[in-house]
């Protein structure tokens, strides 16, 4: 059986050339790389980056081409130089987080080079709208010698994408394409070109000079990655998706990315657009030093850099300014907001206090009705819900003080109340990691909760050296069988690949046994006395035998089970709450907080429309109170 995952039309993403269709950002960016002829593509899954892969996925067999979700960044960006080494062309796609997992082969990629065009989607994340902080990946493009393009709309991010295949292998130099959230995410109209026959077999191309990084070998080709950027610096001014607008000379703006568009729609809503010099890059490491002289030849006045988190395009401008002698004043961060996302507003305002114009946001800007503040949780029927409930339970009849380092995943909304059981989310694995570090400079317990796909990802290191240093650490998996966050993408313990084929599903316990972990136990979160007594019997291991313990709580993800269910035809047996004998303690909707439970005019309910049948909450009532309809 081939299972598929995702919403996309796949039917666009085929489409004829010369068609018109709409896309989201991260879908037109797939296309682009089919014009190109792409052959090989990895990733992990990570928002705002995911629907790239899981594009591809779903017209990889009909167009024959290779697609994977791999381990983890690292790896994926491996698989992919691996593809470039045999010269056909390839793509890895992450979030800007996962570019820190794979920086160890990134920066020696630098140095290399490629064969096959390759481009490294980094999919940055200003607002963090879904991650745990808001890098700048340009700063890795600076770092490791590779160059950086940023897209502003869904139909430049195809056409960009295909365009930096035949840019990488001009050079020989990998590309970073960064688009931002509001790129990947937002929905535009693209016009589709050819389709490209990729070229699917290569032959490795062995080069002892560029491919093995001796010292010998590092030293002459740092050197050769610098000229390469300073060559491409020097010629990148004709690139077609940089270009200059003149006007009156008066003032002009430099705007990369997405922010060239709130650039415009600033200028246009203070009425000075025809006025403005408007230089719009999408190469914004290196930038294009001839056309940026040209900008400035014909400008008297200040010049408003517009840019997405970090001054990285401000500062290459106002060193190139110094070395040319030009004296223009050169505004940036200090108008503008290093932090969040842009908008029109934010860069209007900025541009008003340049020109000395008067600016009211109100008066452009009606007021947005305030909604009250609705913070993530998780779904009904989760199991992952009922495993911190048991995890709580569990430490408080064990009378233990603990610490509860947790992940990034679901798992992470452990953090909010009534759980409170994740006091640390930093990366993939390292609550593991800095457990251990906890574990032996402190006298409490430690607890840690990691997820399925993270621990493939990032979570086993972690363990073995918990095994091999004798840690007492207990380590709760939460497996739900897929990477749900960010959209059910399967992992290494799924059972099937990124397109639907079967794999061999490796198991948790196995690795965990297989390293020397003595404690090991698979519990059901919906069993929730049976697995608060093995909760239990872990803690009482850990702290017995000062040894690390392995818990993994497995249950599917509820809501990729409720949708199996609703597809099949099958009817949902949900529960309902019985007044008569509910006495309103508070713990089915307090201590356990499935949003399914609700109160009303200090009464108990249950909304049939959100409940998946888990029965987890009618176990929990110490009143019997709960009770599946038709009983």
């Amino acid at each position: 059986m081939r299972v598929y995952h995702g919403v996309f039309m796949t039917k666009q993403l085929l489409a004829p050339p010369g068609e018109e269709v709409l896309l989201i950002g991260n879908e037109a960016i797939a296309r682009g790389m089919l014009e190109a002829g792409i052959a090989v593509a990895s990733a992990y899954p990570g928002t705002p980056s995911t629907e790239i892969v899981e594009a591809l996925s779903r017209v990889a067999e009909e167009v024959g081409i290779y697609v994977e979700w791999s381990t983890n960044e690292k790896v994926a960006i491996e698989v992919a130089i691996g593809a470039s080494m045999c010269g056909i062309r390839a793509a890895a796609a992450m979030k800007h987080v996962g570019v820190n997992v794979a920086s160890d082969p990134l920066m020696s990629l630098g140095y290399s080079g490629i064969e096959g065009g390759l481009i490294i989607v980094t999919a940055d994340d200003p607002n963090a709208h879904s991650s745990q902080n808001e890098q700048d990946n340009r700063y890795y493009g600076m770092h490791a010698y590779i160059p950086v393009f940023e897209p502003s709309s869904p139909g430049e991010a195809k056409d960009l994408t295909k365009d930096l295949y035949a840019l990488s292998e001009k050079y020989k130099t990998a590309v970073f394409l960064r688009p931002t959230t509001r790129v990947c995410h937002v929905r535009g109209n693209v016009v589709l070109g050819e389709l490209k026959k990729s070229v699917k077999r290569g032959t490795f191309h062995r080069d002892f000079s560029r491919w093995v990084l001796l010292p010998v070998n590092s030293r002459r080709l740092h050197e050769e990655a610098i000229n390469r950027i300073e060559k491409i610096a020097e010629e990148i001014h004709e690139f077609k998706y940089n270009f200059l607008k003149s006007g009156d000379g008066s003032f002009g703006v430099i705007a990369s990315g997405v922010a060239y568009n709130y650039a415009v729609e600033a200028l246009k809503e203070l009425g000075v657009y025809e006025e403005a010099s408007v230089l719009k890059l999408a190469s914004t490491y290196p930038i294009p030093k001839k056309l940026v002289k040209e900008f400035f030849d014909n400008i008297e006045g200040d010049v408003l850099i517009i840019e997405e988190l970090d001054p990285i395009v401000e500062w290459s401008v106002k060193v190139f300014a110094k070395e040319e002698g030009i004296e223009n004043v050169i505004h940036g961060k200090d108008l503008l907001p290093r932090v969040k996302e842009l908008n029109t507003g934010l860069v209007a305002s900025a541009l008003a206090k340049m020109l000395g114009k008067t600016y009211d946001r109100k008066i452009h800007y009606k007021s947005i009705l305030k909604l009250p503040p609705r913070p993530p949780t998780m779904c009904p029927g989760c199991g992952h819900r009922a495993a911190f409930y048991e995890l709580k339970i569990a430490s408080a009849k064990a009378k233990v003080k603990a610490v509860y380092p947790g992940d990034i995943g679901c798992y992470t909304l452990g953090f909010f109340p009534p759980y409170r059981l994740v006091d640390i989310s930093f990366s993939m694995g390292s609550g593991l990691g800095i457990g251990l570090g906890i574990a032996k400079a402190s006298d409490e317990l430690v607890a840690a909760t990691i997820g399925d796909s993270t621990f493939f990802h990032a979570g086993i290191p972690a363990l073995i050296n918990a095994v091999y240093n004798t840690t007492p650490i207990l380590l709760v998996v939460m497996d739900n069988g897929v990477t749900a966050m960010t959209g059910h993408q399967p992992h290494p313990g799924s059972g099937y690949r990124a397109t639907g084929g079967p794999a061999t599903p490796l198991k948790i316990e196995d690795i965990a046994k297989t390293i020397g972990v003595e404690f090991v136990e698979v519990i059901d979160p919906y069993d929730v006395d049976a697995s608060i007594k093995e909760i239990m019997n872990a803690i009482e291991y850990v702290r017995r035998e000062g040894k690390p313990a392995v818990i993994i709580a497995r249950r599917p993800c509820a809501l990729m089970v409720y949708r199996q269910k609703v597809r099949r035809g099958e009817r949902i047996n949900v529960y309902y709450i019985d007044r008569d004998k509910c006495t309103k303690c508070g713990i089915c909707a307090n201590l356990f907080a499935c949003p399914a439970i609700y109160v009303e005019n200090s009464e108990y309910f249950i909304n049939p429309t959100l409940c998946t049948g888990c029965g987890v909450c009618a176990q929990i009532c110490p009143f019997g109170a709960i009770r599946l309809k038709g009983e």
